[in-house]
């Protein structure tokens, strides 16, 4: 079964989040049986040569379950020219950053499309197998790509209502950084303002039936997020696993061998 079609099922979901710019994480990552790897395109210094190599590990990687993960690129901004040129590299589905409103939303669901449907220019790429699979990946791709609307910002809260239902849209994302701080209250995750901003999106999503997902990173928050009823948790960022895994190996060397100050 494809990432497309347990995420517009509305299966309980779990993915990673890989933002350092090295193939080898992404395939590491891809390795461990998450549903979806969502590679950063928007807070990192990954380029469309770099992420269409983290997608080639992405699909290189034995994850070893029933299915292989989905690759989702989370744009840096919502750009035609960027859509077209992160699906030619042949990923599952794109994230588009600050959706304000519906048109802003029916953009980016076109800009993922073959016309008629949409203004996605047809070209060689890894998608189509550098041209061997025209015109089979054509034919299939409208159905095929994940579009994913981040709700971050004030505007993109008062009008998810309406974006959650734009045709073609398949799912909301709660950007818990950015939306705190739109709100005025950075990092306050747990406040009243920010919980009904979080009830609003998820409402919005399932009132259509489509997935909301967001980013948590660690295991309280994963937890948190999933008893609120969260459809996908992105559990946790490659920076913040390295970090973890080497304070936990310097905190077991203290242990062995003593404080360095005894």
């Amino acid at each position: 079964m494809t990432f497309a079609t347990m995420l517009r099922d509305r299966e309980s979901l779990v993915g990673t989040w890989v933002a350092l710019n090295d193939p080898a994480v992404a395939e590491i990552s891809a390795s461990l049986e998450f549903d979806a790897v969502v590679i950063d395109g928007e807070h990192s210094v990954n380029s469309i040569e770099t992420i269409t190599e983290m997608a080639r590990a992405v699909d290189a990687a034995d994850a070893g379950g029933d299915s292989d993960p989905g690759t989702i690129v989370r744009l840096s901004t919502n750009d035609a020219t960027e859509i077209k040129r992160v699906l030619d590299a042949g990923v599952d589905g794109v994230m588009a950053p600050m959706i304000d409103d519906p048109q802003d939303a029916q953009a980016f669901v076109e800009a993922t499309r073959y016309p008629h449907e949409g203004v996605r220019g047809v070209g060689y790429g890894r998608a189509t197998e550098y041209g061997e699979a025209f015109p089979e990946y054509v034919d299939r791709a409208n159905d095929e790509i994940v579009t994913i609307a981040q709700i971050e910002t004030e505007a993109g809260l008062e009008n998810v209502e309406e974006i959650a239902a734009v045709d073609g849209l398949d799912g909301l994302f709660v950007g818990p950084a950015d939306l705190s701080a739109a709100l005025g209250i950075f990092g306050e995750t747990e406040s009243d303002e920010f919980l009904a901003a979080v009830d609003r999106t998820l409402e919005a999503g399932h009132a259509v039936d489509k997935p909301v997902s967001i980013l948590a990173l660690d295991g309280d928050e994963i937890e948190r997020w999933v008893d609120h009823g969260f459809d996908i948790v992105f559990a946790g960022v490659d920076i913040d696993y390295v970090k973890m895994g080497g304070r936990r190996a310097k905190a077991a060397f203290e242990d062995a061998a003593g404080t360095r100050d005894e």
